[in-house]
């Protein structure tokens, strides 16, 4: 327990992968087999997924990003297109649009969960919106069934971005299954970790074929595909493609993973019990909300000290944390306001709940190999912080 001037003898980070032997002996499985890439533990891994979330089909690509870039290219995003998406995410979310020539188009988000507003989505419609990336901030899905229908109704093609919410599920039904294209992410600081790596889900065959060929060069091998057939050695160039392949040593860490990830998120949600138990009696702090219909799979777990009651900025807030060796984090920077995106054009204000959220925000430890002491110290981190700087 952390009491006065006393702190940890290490950082706590403020997310980390949880690996074990099981996951160790299915990748020197993998070493010691055929294929350590393009065999079958990547199909395998895709299927199992897939069965998890209910969709038809996963692709798997090296990372979340080269994902959400195949899904923005199966879903024919190019110059002209714009794209509206979430100011409060990862840069990947956009990034995406540009690398397909598009634009994003920043909605802002709602006050009290912080995913992007269905509202503001509407009010960011013109005739050349051709896509939603819809992002589930934190682990709580979107209000997907608003989003969905407003896809529908301007026929757009919806991404769900939920590189935070695997495993969670909105009204009783897992996300994954709800868009038209679905990606999640698979970095150490995920529910399961694959090193690198990212897979879309779909139910729309056209996109699965789509994004089969741009992982892989715009290739394809498929009989029924081909211009003409030389041999079983042919293969052609259909489409330019990227080298986006998962290998089935990820594969093989991902699959084993999954296996655990129901239990990873149990612990995620009696974490975050702990934490809303405790914290909620501090004055002037914040804690996160759920959309009634949302059942968050809790990646992150963000509270606000707002500045009304506290003498200390956040900066100082933050700093007075890692002090403690509490390595709090902070998510995110709107993504327009970064420098790359100033150069584009876009400039402060555009979205003024996603600034105002973004200078009162840390993100608190939250993981499952987190033991109860470590939640212990992070609840008196908090406690004594607030108690110092208040007002």
């Amino acid at each position: 327990m952390i009491h006065g001037n006393e702190k940890r003898s290490t950082m706590l980070p403020y997310g980390q992968q949880w690996l074990d032997e099981a996951d160790i002996e299915a990748v020197v499985k993998v070493l010691k087999g055929d294929f350590i890439t393009q065999g079958p533990v990547i199909q395998a891994f895709e299927q199992k997924l897939a069965d998890y979330v209910g969709a038809k089909y996963g692709v798997a690509f090296t990372n979340g990003t080269a994902a959400l870039h195949g899904a923005c290219y199966a879903a024919g995003i190019g110059p002209g297109d714009e794209v509206i998406t979430s100011p409060l995410t990862f840069l990947a979310s956009s990034n995406c649009v540009l690398y397909q020539g598009g634009k994003p188009v920043f909605a802002d988000i709602d006050p009290q969960t912080y995913n992007i507003n269905p509202a503001e989505i509407e009010a960011k419609l013109t005739s050349a919106t051709k896509a939603i990336i819809a992002v589930d901030f934190t682990g709580q899905p979107v209000e997907i069934d608003r989003i969905s229908k407003i896809a529908s109704d301007h026929n757009l093609v919806l991404i769900q971005d939920a590189a935070h919410s695997i495993g969670a599920d909105y009204d009783g039904r897992k996300i994954g299954s709800w868009a038209d294209m679905t990606m999640f992410s698979f970095h150490p600081v995920k529910h399961v970790t694959t090193g690198e790596g990212g897979m879309i889900m779909t139910d729309n065959e056209e996109y699965y074929r789509k994004l089969l060929k741009f992982r892989s060069h715009g290739m394809t091998r498929d009989p029924q595909e081909l211009t003409k057939n030389d041999g079983s050695w042919y293969y052609e160039m259909q489409t330019l493609g990227y080298n986006y392949r998962m290998t089935d040593i990820q594969a093989a860490l991902g699959l084993s993973q999954v296996k655990k990830l129901d239990d990873f998120i149990l612990r995620r949600r009696e974490i975050v019990k702990i934490y809303n138990r405790e914290l909620s009696g501090i004055q002037g702090l914040v804690l996160p909300e759920q959309n009634t219909k949302s059942n968050s799979s809790w990646h992150l777990y963000v509270v606000r000290f707002l500045p009304e009651y506290f003498s200390a900025s956040r900066r100082e807030i933050f700093d007075a944390f890692r002090c403690m060796n509490i390595g709090v984090n902070v998510h995110y920077l709107p993504v327009y306001l970064q420098p790359y995106y100033r150069e584009l054009g876009f400039e402060e204000g555009l979205c003024p709940i996603a600034e105002e959220y973004y200078e009162t925000a840390i993100t608190l430890p939250l993981y499952p190999k987190m033991k109860d002491s470590d939640v212990i110290d992070v609840i008196d981190a908090v406690e004594l912080i607030a108690k110092s700087f208040l007002k």
